[in-house]
């Protein structure tokens, strides 16, 4: 219990710093953004420890089935980091935001090329926007994509090494998929490799999608015009750590499916070798 406890407090901190990061490298965030950015990171800090501490989860996917989430996290703790640090470095360079930008700069120069998401990225501001601003959505674009593959195939790695779900330790589909009624509708296994799929497929659009939702959205409503540092670092984030995150979603729902497929298999041939054992 103290240690649900402990872990519970630790993630609420670390997601409430993940929140407020962009606050505290960017210079130009008034006082009245502050007091907004602290009041979502304790709610996010707070939905966080509720669901960590709970005994059964209601919300958060794959809680008990480490490292899922903590790729996750460490993904978008990255993504937000480099970004802002990007972001920082135009108004206090340094050597680490000057080498995050290079590595940005040429990623997203290499994938800037007709009908690609990074391309769909710099056509969001529309065609009145600076050089300057353009080539900042490129670079945070570039920086983002990099994160998310690596993050993306560390976590193939690890579901291909079996080292996930954890060997030797029981999985529970109720805790771990909370909101995926097992007993509901056909059987368990199509409908884990079915959602499978339906990930891969959102996960292959949203790149191609949150581009045209932002720009469709963003004369309407003013902050999604990306003039501020902020904006452009979550946006972005948006943009790289939802197509990973739900790739990653979909591994890991195929890999459960595969499991209870495995394991339906050898309780079928355990059942027939009783059978047919000699008395």
């Amino acid at each position: 219990m103290l240690s649900q406890l402990s872990g519970a407090v630790l993630r609420m901190i670390l997601v409430m710093v993940l929140v407020a990061l962009p606050a505290v490298f960017l210079v130009d965030v008034g006082p009245d953004t502050k007091q907004m950015v602290a009041l979502i990171a304790l709610f996010a800090g707070s939905l966080t420890f509720i669901e960590y501490n709970a005994k059964y989860p209601s919300l958060i996917e794959f809680r008990d089935a480490a490292p899922f989430n903590r790729v996750r996290f460490g993904m978008l703790f990255a993504i937000v980091f480099c970004l802002s640090t990007i972001e920082s470095g135009r108004v206090n360079p340094t050597t680490l935001s000057r080498f995050i930008e290079a590595v940005g700069t040429l990623v997203g120069l290499a994938l800037d090329f007709s009908f690609s998401p990074v391309r769909l990225a710099t056509l969001m501001v529309g065609p009145d926007a600076s050089l300057e601003l353009i080539h900042a959505i490129r670079t945070a674009a570039g920086m983002a994509f990099v994160v998310s593959f690596f993050s993306l195939v560390a976590f193939m790695l690890i579901v291909r090494t079996g080292r996930w779900p954890m060997r030797g330790k029981p999985f529970n589909v109720w805790v771990n998929l909370p909101t995926f009624d097992p007993a509901h509708g056909t059987d368990v296994v199509t409908r884990l490799t079915r959602d499978a799929n339906i990930n891969f497929a959102l996960a292959f659009l949203l790149p191609f999608l949150i581009p045209l939702a932002v720009t469709l959205a963003a004369p309407g409503f003013e902050p999604l015009a990306m003039r501020s540092p902020q904006t452009l670092v979550w946006i972005m984030t948006a943009w790289a750590f939802l197509p990973a995150s739900l790739f990653m979603r979909g591994i890991a729902m195929g890999r459960v499916a595969e499991m209870i497929r495995e394991k339906r298999e050898a309780n079928v041939l355990a059942d027939s070798m009783r059978r047919y054992a000699p008395a």
